[in-house]
């Protein structure tokens, strides 16, 4: 294992200022500044720099070093744009369930997934990457169904119709927007 903190650094910041970039088309600068500052923290930097791979998170390579990430445990419970921040216990069954997200951080979340997309994929980007890499793991992913249905109508909006009409639909729906009765996203 080679520690890459310049790199590391490096990735994640260019990460930040892409979702940054997007959370302003998408009408929600100020939170966009915000987003991810927790990468900074000893606790998810330097476990970051230690596993460092360019291509993905570097949270991949802790997994199969300890079979759990320390640095996304931290992350995920501190940044609430990722649907495993917004689970509970259910008072009536009493079970783990996932919780739908509040529309604000879902705009994050969309935000994030397509700088995500960019940054690891370079110059073999497309905009059909985010949905390929969401409906990857679709049938797995422990997630509230209007949360997930939501981000495959967005992540789709995006494949098929671009940035620059997904952004625009995203800040004329700032405050939520209700799924056309005639999605039912992929089945996979």
């Amino acid at each position: 294992m080679i520690f890459h903190p310049i790199k590391h650094f490096i990735t994640i910041t260019k990460h930040r200022h892409a979702v940054i970039r997007h959370a302003a088309k998408a009408g929600i600068l100020l939170q966009g500044l915000k987003h991810d500052l927790s990468k900074y923290s000893p606790t998810e930097f330097w476990v970051g720099a230690l596993n460092y791979l360019g291509t993905r998170s570097p949270n991949d390579r802790e997994r199969k070093t300890k079979g759990y990430s320390t640095a996304w445990l931290h992350h995920k419970g501190r940044n609430k744009h990722h649907f495993e921040f917004w689970t509970d216990y259910n008072p009536e069954t009493h079970v783990l369930s996932p919780i739908e997200m509040p529309y604000k951080y879902f705009l994050e979340m969309v935000c994030d997934r397509i700088a995500a997309s960019k940054i690891y994929q370079g110059e073999k980007y497309v905009q059909s990457h985010p949905l390929e890499y969401f409906l990857k793991a679709k049938k797995v992913r422990f997630i509230h169904p209007i949360t997930s249905l939501k981000l495959e109508f967005v992540l789709t909006m995006l494949a098929e119709q671009g940035e620059d009409e997904t952004f625009r639909f995203l800040r004329e729906h700032k405050k939520g927007f209700d799924l056309p009765e005639d999605f039912k996203g992929y089945s996979v």
